[in-house]
This record gives C-alpha cells, structure tokens and sequence, in this order.
C-alpha cells in the first residue's frame, strides 16, 4: 500500500453544510451557504465563517457586524446547494427557494425558520488571509427547534434532523453512529448502564 504527495489543499472534510444568513432589513436579507466554518472556542462560545470579499453577503457581514449559522438537514439540501451557486445581487434567496425568514433573539439578521439549529453570532474579528477573509465570531444566542427535543428528557437530538455534510464537492448525510465521546475509555458498568437506556456508548462488540 503506497502514499502519494499532492499540493498543499483542502482536504479537511467532511465539514458542515450551512446557510448563513445576514442583512439587517428585509430589503437585504441574503443567504449564502458556507462549509468554510467551525467552532474555535468553547468559553467564551465562538465560531467563524470564511468568506470570499467577492460574494454579496461579504458587505453585509462586514457593515452589519452580525450573522446567523443555520444548520441544514437533507430536506434543506436542494436549497442549500442553490444558495451556494446563485448570488444575491440577482435573486432575493428566501422568495426564490421558500424558505422562512424569522426574528432572531438577539441579532437584527433574519434567522431559517425551517433550519433545526440558528447560531447568532456576533463579529469579533476580521483576518484576511487570501483567497478568503476569516469572520471569527462570538456565539450570543442558539435556538433550538422543538420538534427535535424530547419532551420527557428536554434533550435535543441534532440527528433526528438528519444533518448533511459537505465533502470534496459532494453532499452527504450522516451515517450510522459508532460512538460517543469518551466511549473508548468508558468501564463497563456506564456501558450496560447506557445500554439499558437504549443508547449505544459504541458499535460493533461493545
């Protein structure tokens, strides 16, 4: 079995399929989709999205300062890869793909009304770094969708949405759980303990 060198790329996948929402009037709204994203601090809650200062909702960002990480499930992937190929110089994106436009808790942007997750987030920071320009974030507001809760355990169950991933030019669901954080090193009485609550601490043997 052999190895191959390739140019410096990319190559960090799967990632998140997002749409981001921006704008500060109706009259601006915008949704851009973005893999280009992640978590970079815990405490306080932070996160960034890269964007090219090409793209139509770069300006919005920067002016307004404020924007909303809408996650997406595969019944938002049609519209989630349309959001990422049409620019919103031509296209107002909530009319065009039906999408539902909501109040936000704390920004002035508009949040996805059918996304699962809406992350509001704050502009702490700007970095140009080349092709793209680094918008590091302060996380000031989740909401969660109810229809993901569990009433009895006021749990949330981000995969009951069947979340999509992005990877190499490609979308993707997610697959089939194989364990949870810390399994690996979880004794064997928290492994039946959670086994007889139905949750799976990993796959195969255990």
């Amino acid at each position: 079995m052999g190895k191959q060198n390739w140019k410096p790329g990319n190559m960090v996948y799967p990632l998140p399929a997002v749409l981001v929402s921006c704008g500060h009037t109706p009259e601006e709204y915008n949704l851009i989709t973005i893999a280009w994203t992640g978590t970079i601090c815990s405490d306080p809650p932070m996160c960034y999205i890269s964007v090219r200062p090409g793209r139509h909702s770069y300006d919005i960002i920067k002016r307004t300062g404020e924007f909303v990480i809408n996650l997406t499930t595969e019944e938002m992937a049609n519209v989630t890869d349309w959001c990422g190929v049409r620019s919103g110089r031509d296209y107002d994106k909530f009319k065009e793909t039906g999408l539902t436009p909501a109040e936000a808790w704390v920004v002035k942007c508009p949040i996805v009304e059918e996304a699962p997750v809406s992350i509001e987030c704050r502009v702490t920071e700007i970095k140009p770094l080349g092709s793209h320009d680094m918008f590091m974030a302060e996380v000031v507001n989740v909401i969660a969708d109810d229809r993901f809760i569990d009433p009895e355990t006021d749990a949330f169950s981000l995969i009951r949405s069947k979340p999509i991933a992005y990877s190499h030019g490609h979308y993707y669901s997610l697959g089939k759980e194989i364990g949870r954080f810390g399994y690996s090193v979880m004794k064997p009485k928290t492994k039946k303990r959670l086994a007889r609550k139905g949750k799976k601490p990993a796959s195969g043997k255990n």
